[in-house]
């Protein structure tokens, strides 16, 4: 059984994805290479990033890091499991800003950890990519996108390419000079020739399309 080792080369991803794509090549030499994430080499607890990412959807990070440190105070804990969520209860957590339905998603996420549902690193890096999202989506508020995440920043698989992202959608469109965003499906074939290295891709895609915004601004700016 494979082991898949956390992060990758990204010198030998830079030169990989410049030999085989010459529009996204042009591109990221412009931008210069993107370092390795620090974040590879450090440990973190799986059950706990997915509480905390349950709990920052769809809000500001400092109102999500507000609600979050108002649940660790409430539980004594700055790990969220199924045995410190279980020192509140749902009225606790809407007292600390948390929704319904992310106290829902929070207590199928402990249900499912207390049934050993829930992969460790140790079992996670003897996952391919698709095994650890199928083991993941079905917990209620996670989604493929938030797996991706994990996948990329976290574990750093080298080859991940979040196809649903409307930021990576958007640098597809910029590098090959589309009138339209690539839909999903036209994103993953077009995405075949930076494999092994999609991961590394995604990041200048995301980039392409900031530095393509931070433009259109400064000019609006220029003419106003």
């Amino acid at each position: 059984m494979p082991r898949y080792r956390r992060g990758f080369d990204t010198d030998a991803a830079f030169e990989h994805l410049c030999r085989r794509d010459r529009k996204l090549g042009t591109w990221m030499r412009r931008l210069g290479p993107i370092p390795a994430d620090p974040r590879w080499r450090k440990p973190f607890d799986p059950v706990d990033a997915l509480a905390r990412a349950i709990l920052f959807q769809q809000l500001s990070g400092k109102a999500a890091s507000t609600i979050v440190g108002r649940v660790e105070a409430a539980i004594g804990s700055d790990r969220l499991h199924h045995d410190t969520l279980a020192r509140i209860d749902d009225a606790g957590l809407r007292a600390c800003g948390v929704s319904g339905n992310k106290a829902l998603a929070l207590r199928d996420l402990a249900r499912r950890e207390a049934a050993g549902e829930i992969p460790d690193l140790r079992r996670m890096s003897l996952m391919s990519e698709d095994a650890i999202v199928e083991a993941l989506v079905p917990i209620r508020g996670i989604g493929r996108w938030t797996v991706e995440m994990m996948l990329m920043f976290r574990l750093g698989r080298p080859d991940v390419l979040p196809i649903d992202d409307l930021g990576i959608r958007k640098g597809a469109q910029l590098i090959d000079k589309a009138d339209d965003m690539p839909t999903p499906k036209q994103l993953a074939a077009r995405g075949e020739r930076w494999g092994p290295y999609r991961s590394y891709a995604s990041l200048y895609l995301w980039r392409i399309a900031d530095a393509a915004s931070a433009m259109k601004t400064a000019t609006n700016r220029s003419q106003g």
